[in-house]
């Protein structure tokens, strides 16, 4: 009698597990288990985001630059050479850059402090004379106000906050070429070490996974450059020839923004057109907004189409909750990196068991490292 209540218990028990509701409820269980893993692997990177953003960033400017090392190696340079070429290289093009941003901003300063004084008294005499309460609010009141934020310990500690922050800046900038510099010399010895303990299959599926991933993501960077130096070029001829002060630093603000979509192109936007706003008055401003909205219409039916193609492409709902979600764990960084790693994820998925990536283009390879 004993066995027989225990089998039936056990049946009881198994039929509670196997029946509709048991299966959707170990499902639930296996569900719950998984965003609970996922949830600690995200906790513990972010606590060692300073390792982790450089990582990501190393490993996505190097799969834009791969295709670079492997034409200079393919012509006789050493890896460690045409690496360090391609180094210098991107060094020099940004730090010419940032000269002509330094000697562009010394140069029109004086001017556009006036225009900006200007351009701000007229938009508040405008706004006195729609009625609103703006009459008291006088310069002569806001400086010492500022003056004494700049003398207060407020001020003192979030001073020590941002020496902080710039060592944990520089502390990952070293790294991040560091990494660079080894991924882009020793990137296929790296995955072949971090692939030795599978076989077979798995092997494969791990190789296929890399190609898809890097030919992806250096895609993305590189059709996401010509974009954003389109929009940086026509933006920044607009304001040129508007008479805007700064239009160089504006367009390297608009480059610099495209790389964060949908949000981005409409900042830089916006910035433009406050700056048209005070040092050039209203119209100005309203021309300034046709560009950027011409331009972005052009850059979006046009020649995004062409440079990125379909393949690259994503659901505007998906990049504005990949955009949401790499704002809230990194920042303004975790927003740039965070469509780019979608994409790549996305790929990733689609040829997860195929025996070939599923675009019929040669997947860039990653440099091949040699006696040097």
């Amino acid at each position: 009698m004993t066995d027989e209540v225990r089998r039936g218990s056990e049946n009881g028990v198994r039929a509670m597990w196997t029946d509709r509701l048991g299966k959707w409820s170990t499902r639930s269980i296996q569900l719950l288990l998984i965003i609970t893993l996922v949830g600690i692997v995200l906790y513990g990177l972010i606590q060692v985001k300073l390792v982790v953003i450089p990582v990501l960033i190393a490993i996505i400017v190097a799969a834009a630059l791969a295709p670079v090392v492997m034409w200079l190696r393919r012509h006789g340079l050493p890896p460690v050479l045409a690496t360090i070429a391609v180094l210098l290289g991107s060094f020099l093009v940004f730090g010419g850059v940032i000269t002509a941003i330094v000697f562009a901003v010394r140069g029109q300063w004086d001017s556009l402090t006036e225009a900006a004084v200007s351009g701000y008294n007229d938009l508040h005499d405008y706004l006195v004379g729609l009625g609103l309460p703006l009459d008291d609010f006088t310069w002569d009141q806001i400086l010492p106000q500022i003056q004494d934020f700049l003398t207060s310990s407020q001020f003192g500690n979030g001073a020590l906050a941002g020496v902080s922050v710039l060592t944990s800046v520089a502390t990952g900038f070293l790294l991040f070429l560091v990494l660079l510099f080894f991924f882009l010399k020793d990137g296929d010895r790296i995955w072949a070490f971090a692939m030795s303990p599978f076989h077979g299959i798995k092997h494969a599926r791990g190789d296929r996974v890399a190609d898809v991933g890097l030919k992806t993501l250096g895609g993305y960077v590189r059709g996401t450059a010509i974009i954003a130096f389109v929009d940086a070029l026509g933006i920044g001829a607009g304001l040129f020839f508007i008479g805007v002060p700064l239009a160089l630093p504006l367009a390297v603000i608009v480059f610099f923004g495209a790389f964060i979509p949908l949000v981005g192109a409409v900042a830089a936007g916006v910035l433009a057109a406050l700056v048209a706003l005070f040092t050039n008055g209203l119209t100005a401003a309203i021309w300034v907004v046709v560009v950027v909205v011409l331009v972005n219409q052009l850059e979006g039916n046009l020649l995004q189409p062409v440079v990125q193609g379909q393949s690259l492409k994503l659901h505007p709902l998906v990049i504005l909750v990949a955009l949401t979600v790499g704002t809230i764990l990194g920042g303004i960084v975790g927003a740039a990196l965070s469509v780019p790693i979608a994409a790549v994820g996305w790929a990733i998925i689609k040829v997860w068991n195929a025996p070939e990536p599923a675009d019929t283009g040669e997947a860039p390879e990653l440099p091949r490292s040699s006696a040097t």
